[in-house]
This record gives structure tokens, sequence and C-alpha cells, in this order.
């Protein structure tokens, strides 16, 4: 009889055990009770980032985010026609497109969020008797005149006035451009047209005309890929700055409004963002969208004028494919990207958001059906821009940015320090001056994002630079699956410290309550007590039972 209790509770527990094992498994359907799967189009300038995030909620919270990067147009037709949740996108909905094209007018209701921050760089290919030059600079009008086909030879005149460290070869120069509709080729437009309108003369565009020498190639990946290739020596192209990180190529240093020649690392575009203006009219349907010519004639010595960030569409109201499940999911992962995705940023090439972004964005994220009502709570984001206390006008890697070195200074002086991907190669002196390095002004060159503590020591990380900022005060900064963003991993001093073990900080998403697969853990759980604990108990009894009898 004992033995028959126990095999059948122990079988019931084993049941429950097989069926809770299978309905919380890592299977879709176990993933689809939590958090419904949702589905986005558009940007590839912060695609980077974006398949970080992804994979990061993915592996740590169970959510399945579905992205494709078609570019910032198709992403918006997309969102348009109701084929996706959400969208992402460089500049808002055009109500006159540039192509002649209906206006692009959605039929349900949306909301601008922005999600990072970063610069459009110049990433190029090109060698000086075969060797790789990492330390171009280039002025605005140069560039302007090189992407519009009015300069054709790297030793034009104009660009060996900007470089005279390098003594710049006779070779053609190829200007690579975006062939689909574009927000890289819509930000880099509208600041040709308002900086270099004598030049540039078609304004804002999404859709970048081939110059006469040009290639014109497909997506951020297409235009950096055709640069990084031995055929592309001597081509040029506009894409976000992560992109010539992964690439491992270099970006040229642009010519600010102090007078210096810029990288757009992480503290630069943060340091330039300080001067963007924000529509704040909650009535506008543009609410939220930037306003950048303050960023491009920023005087402060440390800015990078093609600095921008990207919007994250999102419904406001549930119609067609979205739903309040979804929406609960998409409200879940806007949160993340605005706080804890934003530690990951410097190491991918980006800017992470500042403060007064964070806090648009939350409430653009409380729009969404089924997401989060209380938004984002700002002294549990873990945002690296800010800490508890400080003002939304403040800025921790702007504070901590460093000055320009004076050989990044127009004038007969040129650094030799690489950028970007090519951090830590430097070019040597070909034309006049004295060389010098980016670094020498007691911080860091820019280069790569993701190095290392300020004062230029340490390892890189992400393909990143030695020479690369840390986090405000130098304390250590990690992404979401406990790996060293920035700042200094290392306690002690005098070389004799211990490397600390990474301590995520990990984003805390809405409880659930309860569901089957729990109450059928519970009752497993129960049950396999209950086939250790009855038995015995039964058999004590029966023994006392019998004594009592004899």
């Amino acid at each position: 009889m004992i033995r028959r209790i126990r095999s059948l509770v122990a079988a019931s527990a084993v049941a429950l055990l097989v069926v809770t094992g299978f309905v919380s498994s890592g299977s879709p359907a176990a993933h689809a009770d939590s958090w419904a799967p949702i589905s986005g189009t558009g940007s590839t300038w912060s695609q980077n980032a974006l398949d970080q995030w992804r994979r990061n909620v993915g592996e740590n919270y169970g959510m399945t985010v579905n992205y494709s990067g078609v570019g910032s147009s198709a992403g918006r037709r997309d969102f348009i026609n109701g084929t996706v949740d959400f969208a992402i996108s460089e500049i808002p909905f055009q109500s006159n497109p540039e192509d002649g094209s209906q206006p692009e007018v959605p039929g349900t209701g949306y909301a601008y969020m922005p999600i990072v921050a970063g610069g459009t760089a110049f990433m190029y290919n090109l060698k000086i008797g075969g060797k790789r030059v990492t330390n171009l600079r280039l002025s605005g009008a140069v560039i302007t005149k090189i992407f519009t086909g009015a300069i054709t030879k790297w030793n034009d005149p104009a660009i060996q006035a900007d470089n005279p460290g390098l003594a710049m070869p006779d070779r053609s120069i190829v200007p690579v451009v975006r062939s689909d509709g574009s927000g890289s080729s819509a930000q880099f437009t509208l600041w040709m047209s308002k900086q270099h309108g004598d030049i540039w003369t078609r304004g804002l565009t999404s859709q970048f005309p081939t110059p006469p020498n040009g290639k014109a190639q497909n997506g951020s990946l297409g235009v950096a890929g055709y640069v990084s290739q031995d055929y592309g020596e001597g081509a040029i192209t506009y894409v976000e700055y992560s992109y010539a990180v992964k690439s491992g190529f270099p970006v040229a240093k642009v010519l600010n409004a102090a007078g210096y020649y810029i990288e757009p690392t992480a503290p630069s575009v943060a340091v330039a963002l300080l001067q963007a203006q924000i529509n704040n009219d909650s009535s506008s349907p543009d609410y939220l969208t930037q306003i950048l010519d303050g960023v491009y004639n920023n005087g402060d010595p440390r800015t990078y004028p093609l600095s921008s960030y990207s919007y994250l569409i999102v419904p406001t109201q549930v119609a067609g494919i979205f739903t309040a499940e979804k929406g609960r999911t998409l409200g879940g992962f806007a949160e993340y990207v605005l706080c804890e995705g934003q530690q990951s940023a410097t190491a991918l090439g980006y800017s992470p958001l500042p403060m007064n972004l964070v806090l648009a964005g939350s409430e653009q994220l409380k729009r969404i059906p089924g997401a989060n009502a209380n938004g984002v709570d700002i002294n549990k984001c873990n945002n690296p821009t800010f800490k508890p206390g400080d003002s939304p006008s403040n800025n921790q890697l702007a504070v901590s940015a460093p000055a320009p070195a004076d050989c990044d200074k127009q004038g007969p002086n040129q650094c030799t320090s690489g950028t970007a991907g090519s951090a830590g190669t430097d070019t040597p002196v070909t034309g006049s001056g004295s060389g010098g390095s980016s670094a020498e002004a007691g911080g860091a060159s820019g280069g790569a994002a993701g190095g290392a503590a300020a004062g230029g020591s340490g390892g890189a990380a992400a393909g990143g630079s030695a020479d690369a900022p840390a986090a405000a005060g130098g304390d250590a900064v990690y992404d979401a699956n406990g790996n060293l963003v920035s700042g200094s991993a290392v306690a002690g001093s005098g070389g004799g410290g211990v490397a600390a073990a990474a301590v995520s900080s990990p984003f805390t998403l809405a409880q659930d309550g309860w569901k089957a697969p729990q109450w059928l853990m519970l009752a497993a759980a129960l049950l396999l007590l209950a086939a250790i604990v009855l038995p015995p108990l039964s058999f004590r009894r029966t023994r006392s039972t019998r004594a009592g009898r004899r």
C-alpha cells in the first residue's frame, strides 16, 4: 500500500514536471506567454546599437524583437502601411517628400521617441606610399565639394590645406553614397544645405544623387563594405561612426566652428548636442524632433558638428497588427533602451542619450498601449550620462569630455593619431609641421569607442583604443551582460590592483504575477514533497495501529 501511494504521488509529480518543463522551456510559446513578439523596420544608421539591444533583451528577458534595416524611408512607409509594430528613422514623416511622392501620413496615432545619439562620420580608404592614412582632416566646404563632384583628386589644394602633415597622393576620389532612401543621407544633406548652401543647393533629401565620379551602395553596410575593400582605395563615404569602428577603418576629423578638427566620439557628440533644440510642442506632429542649427555652429572646441540622434516611431493606439500585448513588449523594450541599453552605446560607436531626452522619451513611452503607465524611474535608470540628483541640462559625458590637442587645431601642425577603427595606428608625417598625438591634451584622441580609463592607459574594448575616454569619474560601466563598457575595472594603485568582476545592474521589467507554468511547478514541488513525507508518516501510523490492536 505504501509503495502504491509513493508511486502514484511520484508519478503525478513527474507528469506535472514534464508538462511544466514543456511550457516553461525556451520555446516560442513560453516567451509568447510573457512577451508578445514585435517587429520593426527602418534605419541602418542606428542598427548596430539596435541589434545589440535585441540580443540583450532576448537573452536576459525572453523578449523577441525582430528588426530589418531597410533604410529610414522604407521603415516609415512600412509603419504607414501597418505591416510593422514600430519603425526607426533619423528624420520624421515627410509632409512634402522631395521625390514628389505622396505626403507621409500614418493612418493611426504615433509618437517619436529618441533612442541613441551619434555622429555621421566620413569613413575613407587612402594610402600614402603604401601605408594607410589614419589621420585625415576635412573642412565642411571640402566635404561638400567632394560629394558634389567639385573636388575629384586627393591632392586638391583645398584638401592639402586641411592636411599640412600629409603629402596628399595624386589619386582620384570615389565618393560612395546611399542608393536607398536613407536617414543618413537626409542628415548629411540637411547639414550641407544649412552650412554650405552655396555649394549644395538641393536641400534635405533622403535620396542622394550619385556624383559623376561616385558609387551608390545599399544600406550602411553597403557603403562601409565598399570603402573597406581593396578596390575601395581612394573611396570615402558618409556613415554612422559605429560602422567605421566595426570595419577597422579611420574617419576624417571634421573642422568645427571653433577651428578644431574633431572625431565623432561619444563625448564630442554629447558636447555638440548640448546645443540641440527639441520641438517641445506636445500638440505638434513633430514633437521631440531635433533642431540642429545650434549643433552645427556650436562654438565649444570639443564639438563634432554632424551630431544627431535617431527616433523610435511607436504607435499610440491599437490598430491593425498592433495589439496591447505587443505594446507591453514594445514599452518594456523602449524602457530598456532609454536606460540600461545606453550603457553599451559608447562601446558600439554611439553616444548615450542625456537625461532630458530620456525624460522626454519616457513621456512618449507612456503613450504606447499596454506599456508601463509610470514610464521610466529616473533614479533607477542606470544611464551613464547622469546619476541620481543630476539636472536634466547636465551630461556627465560632456562634463568629462577632454579638450582637443593643439595639433588638432587648424594650422601648420597635424596630429598623427589614428581614428575610429584605426585607433592606435599613427600616420607618419610626410608633409610639413611637427605632428603630435591627439592624446597630448591629457584626455582622449577620440579613437574607437569603448576604450580604457581616462589618462590613456588600460586595454580597449569592442575594438576600442587605449586613448578612448572613460565614463565620468572613471567609474566602471557595464552592459546588460556584465561586460565592461567604459571606465576602470581595476582596484588599488601602483599597478598592483586586482581586476574587479563585472557586475551588471539589471534592468527591472514589470512583474507579470504568477501564471500557469509557475502554478504547475509549485504543484509538482508539493507532490514531490508529499511523495517523500507521507509514506513514512503513513507507515508509522500503521505500525502504531497494529501495536494497539495487539
